[in-house]
């Protein structure tokens, strides 16, 4: 649910470096480093994906300005574990497009 892994290249015939980092997920620990939101606003950590995918549940940990999240690939969970300062679990579910669960003893960076 929350662990695919989306490599839009344009104008690029073939198979790129994302699709062979992605091919065996039991095997590989793939971390995803992004912006929380897009320049508009809208959350890009989404509980579906509208756009084609490079590998579905593949992701291990989602790192991005506001939060981290380790990701149970075969159970399609976030877990929150670390925030940045100054930012609240509140602000990260406002900008996050699913559910997740909130580590007990929470971090911060």
């Amino acid at each position: 649910m929350f662990s695919p892994l989306v490599y839009c290249l344009i104008n690029i015939p073939g198979i790129g470096g994302a699709m062979d980092l992605v091919s065996n997920p039991d095997k590989t620990k793939v971390i995803v480093v992004m912006e929380h939101c897009s320049k508009n606003g809208k959350p890009k950590i989404l509980r579906k994906c509208s756009l084609p995918l490079t590998g579905a549940r593949t992701v291990s940990t989602i790192i991005t300005e506001l939060a981290v999240f380790e990701v149970d690939r075969a159970a399609g969970e976030m877990e929150l574990t670390d925030v940045a300062e100054g930012v609240t679990v509140d602000e990260v579910r406002a900008k996050t497009g699913g559910d997740f669960k909130v580590r007990s003893n929470l971090g911060s960076f």
